[in-house]
């Protein structure tokens, strides 16, 4: 039996310092679950100790005798718990640095707008508030009810969420990790465009006025993205 069998089944025989061992030399899995859930509305501190609860759901269920890895069974018990919690807590939560954002960036909006005697561009408002373009993005779309990443996205139906929080096995890990450092090894531009499409679900018509661009342009930079992110995931 190896030494995390053994802890496992200490900790299964009730021994709080095998558990303590676990939850510890663990950790890193734990927050590489958590990490996923990043920008719902729940501090990672939070999304952490969900993580945590439901890998010590995973200890006090693991069948030392099925022969399965205990990282595949422990990944889905992880998320699971977060997910139950995001659910069943309701509305998404906007923090308050996001609601500080985003009431600056009205108030700039606002007076720009009776300045210039027009809607001011989004490179405007970011050389005046000195958020990025995507921290604008970000801050207006976590204050108006938007969609989640589940929706299919793209103009083929392509959904980052089947990747990026389907935690079914330790090779879907593997899979989101390389898919996250895909992303960004693109060009600021399509990096951009694929941020604010698949992870704050903005329209193409959004992206298009948050990035100053035709909605064309921003298409033909999504198509090239996504091409460029399945040639680099089929390496």
């Amino acid at each position: 039996m190896s030494t995390l069998e053994e802890l496992i089944a200490r900790s299964q025989a009730g021994d709080r310092d095998a558990t303590q061992t676990l939850v510890e030399e663990n950790s890193g899995l734990i927050w590489s679950v958590a990490r996923r859930f990043l920008g719902r509305g729940t501090e990672p501190d939070d999304l952490y100790q969900l993580g945590a609860l439901g890998f010590l759901k995973a200890v006090d269920g693991f069948d030392l005798e099925y022969g399965t890895q205990f990282s595949t069974y422990a990944v889905p018990k992880i998320a699971g718990e977060i997910r139950r919690f995001l659910r069943d807590d309701g509305a998404v939560k906007v923090s308050r640095s996001l609601k500080e954002q985003a009431s600056a960036i009205k108030s700039t909006r606002n007076r720009l707008t009776t300045a210039l005697g027009r809607e001011p561009t989004i490179q405007e408002i970011s050389r005046q508030t000195g958020l990025s373009p995507e921290e604008i993005a970000l801050a207006e779309t976590a204050t108006a009810a938007t969609e989640s990443i589940q929706r299919e996205t793209g103009d083929e139906g392509f959904s980052l969420e089947d990747i990026l929080t389907d935690t079914e096995s330790e090779e879907r890990m593997v899979e989101k990790i390389a898919l996250r450092q895909a992303i960004d090894a693109l060009p600021e531009r399509e990096k951009l465009v694929i941020q604010l499409r698949y992870f704050h679900s903005l329209t193409q018509q959004r992206v298009a006025k948050v990035m100053d661009v035709s909605q064309v342009q921003v298409s033909r930079i999504e198509k090239k993205a996504l091409a460029t992110l399945r040639e680099m995931m089929a390496e």
